[in-house]
């Protein structure tokens, strides 16, 4: 099967004034129709730069990009439109428009000089707003609809275009958390149902490892890791990208630790669904998380009605994590006042 998108020793960055500066360089990737990539990195390592380069929005600098086996540079306007669609972060400025005009646009390097769209455009275009669960807003004005609601309306648009590839600058990025998992998981579903090669820059590592077929991750060296998100948890990848001198990234349960336990060793034991949740306390409030009780010097203990406690002020007990964690933060500031000043 050919993919769907494949680059060839791509280098991306940017030329200015005869100047050329190369972000990343060696990019060998590949999407298969059907596929949802997420790329990952932190902040200005330069996803952004790539994803504009697989869009042909800036030159390669080097290497090369291919969609269904043609090199993009070859490609004409309207060809590469047909085949790639692309939605930004940025808001559109369109003014007072319906929402379902703005989709329409997505038609448009199919129906030639003319504009005019046939009946087949409008059903697809129609498709394409029920592909997104975005019938209720198809006539409401754009410059009404909430952040969420406007970016289904350019996906549907994007769809519209029936590409082969569709790439996604941090579709999510000003979203809550709730319309951040509806859209990632949207884009999963459709790159199945409409055998897309999805492609999205995410910030959402938790939401990447849990959607994602694949996932390119750039490290801090500007290495490109390819793999499933398993493999990369497995051999290390995430944890050495993700990690800094204060946390730590947990590839177990897939969560961030502080590194810092100031206030010495907890252990937490019992029954019940919330002794994950009193751990979390217990970390965030500065104590490390042991698995014997032997050298703790915070001991809590689960059970139906909540919890109970036992440390240097002695045995408390109640029902909600917040009093737990201020018993924890009691028991800091005892554990500051017995420890030898210099």
């Amino acid at each position: 099967m050919t993919p769907s998108l494949k680059t060839h020793d791509l280098a991306v960055g940017y030329r200015s004034r005869g100047k050329s500066r190369t972000v990343l360089r060696d990019i060998n990737v590949q999407v298969s129709p059907g596929e949802l990539v997420c790329l990952l990195g932190v902040n200005g390592i330069g996803k952004s730069t790539l994803m504009r380069t697989l869009a042909r929005m800036e030159p390669a600098l080097g290497g090369s990009v291919a969609i269904n086996g043609a090199d993009i540079t070859r490609m004409s306007q309207y060809d590469l439109a047909r085949n790639v669609a692309v939605v930004l972060t940025e808001r559109v400025a369109v003014g007072s428009m319906p929402a379902f005009r703005l989709v329409e646009l997505g038609r448009y390097p199919h129906v030639g000089w003319s504009g005019l769209l046939s009946e087949e455009d409008r059903a697809i275009v129609r498709d394409a707003v029920i592909a997104v669960g975005a019938e209720h807003l198809a006539r409401r004005e754009i410059n009404e609809l909430s952040d969420g609601e406007r970016q289904r309306i350019m996906i549907a648009r994007a769809l519209a275009q029936r590409p082969a590839v569709l790439l996604l600058d941090e579709p999510a990025a000003f979203l809550d958390v709730s319309a951040r998992v509806e859209i990632v998981a949207t884009l999963r579903r459709l790159a199945r149902e409409r055998n897309v090669a999805v492609v999205l820059s995410i910030h959402d590592l938790d939401l990447s490892l849990r959607m994602a077929d694949t996932i390119w991750l750039i490290d801090g060296a500007g290495r490109m890791h390819i793999g499933a998100p398993e493999d990369l948890l497995a051999d290390g990848s995430i944890s050495s990208a993700f990690s800094g001198p204060n946390i730590a990234f947990s590839a177990g349960d897939r969560t961030f630790k502080i590194r810092e336990h100031p206030y010495g060793k907890a252990f937490v034991g019992g029954t019940g669904e919330g002794l994950g949740m009193a751990r979390t306390v217990l970390e965030r409030e500065g104590f490390e998380i042991t698995h014997a009780p032997e050298g703790a010097q915070l001991m809590v203990t689960m059970n139906a009605s909540g919890w109970e406690a036992r440390g240097r002020l002695g045995t408390n007990h109640g029902a909600s994590f917040g009093e737990l964690a201020r018993f924890v933060r009691q028991e800091a500031g005892a554990t500051l006042q017995t420890e030898p000043q210099p």
